[in-house]
């Protein structure tokens, strides 16, 4: 059974968009849809001493175009964002072990498109987790369709057999549809996420996944999926 994650490229997503990817055989980027201004595309939160604040990508008001079509014409954001993850994660146990990784990417690299900056970034973190999901663009497949119809026909080109879905989706996926092409659809639980040593409480889940690494470094993945083999052992 191959199991396929699909789904729209993040901006330095929260830990269960890489909880999502490490259940998956191939994840699909499916960035040639629309680009919706003021969602994770190009923003996610970090947490600060005066609570969680926003780390905004300047992406533009149109939203006729789609997420692969977003053009980063304006650099500037990339030292003010490395800037404010210096001044509010230095002190954390793991920030210097991830510098190397992570500075270059904001102070030496030229972005061209949202969809580049968001899949590399996603790509090598998922590497720094120990991730072995294989990964594709949507725009590889070609497959025509808007939403339901979409994933449908890309599960289909890439011979996928298990979908496993955000809870989300649910507002417009039909699950008969999957059963009658013979996929089995598997909806994500992100309950049960273990709180970990967080800076500036209250600790708060839904923020970038480089909080967890600056905090407890190699250990992130017991926080996102190694937990739950833990919690079988014990039972």
């Amino acid at each position: 059974m191959k199991s396929v994650v699909i789904l729209q490229s993040n901006y330095i997503p929260w830990k269960g968009y890489f909880d999502l990817i490490h259940d998956a055989d191939l994840f699909i980027f499916l960035d040639d849809v629309q680009y919706t201004k003021n969602d994770w595309r190009h923003r996610n939160k970090i947490k600060t001493s005066k609570g969680v604040e926003w780390l905004s990508v300047p992406a533009g008001e149109r939203t006729d175009r789609l997420i692969c079509e977003v053009e980063l014409s304006d650099s500037s954001w990339q030292a003010k964002h490395w800037r404010t993850l210096v001044q509010n994660y230095s002190r954390s146990p793991y920030f210097e072990h991830y510098r190397p990784l992570f500075e270059p990417l904001y102070m030496q690299t030229a972005w061209d498109s949202l969809s580049q900056l968001n899949q590399k970034f996603v790509q090598l973190i998922s590497g720094e987790l120990g991730i072995t999901t294989e990964f594709r663009d949507s725009r590889y497949y070609h497959a025509e369709g808007s939403k339901q119809e979409k994933l449908l026909n890309l599960l289909y080109k890439a011979g996928g057999t298990r979908y496993i879905s955000g809870p989300a989706a649910k507002d417009y996926i039909d699950p008969e549809k999957f059963v009658s092409a013979g996929i089995d659809l598997v909806w994500k639980d992100y309950s049960g996420y273990p709180e970990y040593p967080q800076s500036f409480p209250p600790f708060e889940h839904g923020v970038t996944v480089l909080d967890l690494l600056f905090n407890v470094g190699p250990s992130a993945p017991d926080y996102i999926w190694g937990w739950r083999t833990a919690e079988k052992k014990l039972r």
